[in-house]
């Protein structure tokens, strides 16, 4: 199932975060990995400072092994909702966000 996610993020791991979404770390995190990533890069910052994105996800509770290995250290307050297909937010790019610090 595709989720819509809005969370927000806490800048002060900024620097961990990105360095594992590009060192290939997550990359390789099995079976979510490449999925989290490829989100990480569908992602957004609103005027609000939320980000959003989409991702799919077929654990029983919505990103239940993603949160728990990844998405728990860096963001709070996640909202999902399923959604039929990918989109995108506007807003400025997560990514490009973090690879200022």
């Amino acid at each position: 199932m595709i989720y819509k996610i809005k969370a927000k993020f806490d800048y002060t791991k900024a620097k961990g975060l990105y360095k594992k979404l590009t060192n290939g770390t997550i990359q390789r995190q099995k079976p979510d990995g490449p999925e989290m990533v490829n989100s990480m890069n569908r992602a957004s910052i609103d005027d609000n400072g939320d980000v959003n994105w989409t991702e799919l996800c077929y654990c029983p509770t919505p990103l239940m092994h993603e949160r728990t290995t990844v998405y728990d250290l860096y963001f709070s307050d996640m909202k999902t909702e399923p959604i039929k297909n990918h989109k995108e937010f506007e807003g400025k790019s997560f990514m490009e966000r973090l690879s200022a610090f």
